[in-house]
């Protein structure tokens, strides 16, 4: 399996740490390591994630990495990382 990032995924992880950064850089640095990290579990059990009925016939699954929510999408060999947001985001 194969990791791909959409823009999306990537705005979203820019947007996390301008957040972020102004009160804690340290805290900001480690949450985007933190979450660009976590899609390497899913390279071996991909259907890890709980699967969202609301997309089908897509399989896009989401996990929790901390307090923030992962969506991805599985198309045959590759993992493609959707959105990412804290769950106390207005969503």
């Amino acid at each position: 399996m194969d990791v791909k990032w959409t823009n999306k995924a990537i705005s979203d992880i820019a947007r996390l740490y301008d957040f972020l950064s102004p009160v804690d850089r340290g805290a900001a640095v480690r949450t985007v390591q933190t979450l660009t990290a976590a899609p390497a579990r899913l390279i071996e059990q991909p259907r890890l994630g709980e699967r969202l009925e609301e997309f089908d016939p897509q399989e896009v699954r989401r996990i929790l990495v901390g307090r923030y929510e992962m969506r991805y999408e599985i198309q045959q060999s590759t993992i493609y990382v959707l959105r990412i947001w804290h769950t106390r985001e207005d969503r």
